[in-house]
């Protein structure tokens, strides 16, 4: 990840309503929830939700597949996993592999096998 994407990511976070959609969006997996439910259990008015889930989006932490008229958003994997990656690359005087277990125990690899794709792929 370069450092302008990690900035647009970081910045995308740095705001209450995104990172409670981004928790959120964490917790329910893979499966991810429609855009809808997300606003709905979040208090907040759908369209305002829609700015917050594109800008999620563009920074590479969301990732979207429409089903008719729904559109389901989900956390893209593999984008937090190389937000996080990094934030820790110059661990340890730059030795990453002395720090791998701070990745693994934040996003083991396994975690979610089901998103294991691109971070701008469909779920």
């Amino acid at each position: 990840m370069d450092e302008k994407l990690a900035v647009e990511a970081l910045g995308a976070l740095a705001q209450d309503t995104r990172l409670r959609v981004f928790r959120l969006l964490m917790e329910a997996g893979p499966e991810g929830l429609p855009a809808g439910e997300i606003a709905r259990r979040l208090g907040t008015p759908g369209n305002t939700m829609s700015t917050h889930l594109a800008i999620l989006t563009r920074a590479g932490l969301l990732h979207s597949k429409r089903e008719g008229r729904v559109v389901a958003y989900a956390a893209a994997i593999p984008g937090v996993r190389n937000l996080i990656a990094f934030l820790v690359e110059q661990c340890c005087g730059g030795r990453p592999d002395d720090c791998a277990s701070l990745l693994d125990a934040a996003l083991p690899l396994g975690c979610c096998p089901s998103s294991a794709g691109a971070a701008g792929s469909a779920l």
